[in-house]
Parts: structure tokens; C-alpha cells; sequence
């Protein structure tokens, strides 16, 4: 998908596009290019969304969690080879 701004440097965001993401984004600029990330509405809520199970787990539980899926990932790069 491809857009372009207009005369007064508005960007044109497709109504679909509107609707899975919102209406408001940060702008990330990167030396080649930008990107455009959704702001919720409530970042709270967004952020307790995004831990899921995770929001009443231990330091400790979300240590052991990524450590089993780090050696996961591990085991099945080296199935690839």
C-alpha cells in the first residue's frame, strides 16, 4: 500500500488502514525511511492487553519463560541446518 502527502504535508491514511490501527501514531524516523505506530487510545490498557498472562507472573517466572523459549528458538535454527 502506498500513499502521498498532499500540498500542506497531510498524509492521506487509507479508512481500513483507520480502522484496524486508530487515528493517532507515533513518528519514527530512521536514516532510509519512517515508520508510523499506532498510539491507543488508553496505553495503559493497551500495555496490560500485551502481558497477558504475563501481568501477574513473578520476575522470576518471566526469566524461566524466556529462557525456554530462547533455547526453543535455539533448537529449531539448529533443525534448519
Amino acid at each position: 500500500m502506498s500513499t502521498e502527502t498532499d500540498g500542506q504535508g497531510r498524509l492521506y491514511i487509507p479508512k481500513e488502514v483507520r480502522e484496524k490501527y486508530g487515528q493517532k501514531y507515533h513518528i519514527v524516523m530512521y536514516e532510509d525511511r519512517i515508520e508510523l505506530i499506532p498510539v491507543a487510545d488508553d496505553p495503559l490498557v493497551a500495555v496490560r492487553e500485551a502481558a497477558g498472562e504475563l501481568h501477574d507472573a513473578s520476575v522470576e517466572e518471566i526469566r524461566e519463560d524466556i529462557g525456554a523459549e530462547a533455547k526453543d528458538e535455539a533448537e529449531e535454527a539448529g533443525g534448519d541446518r
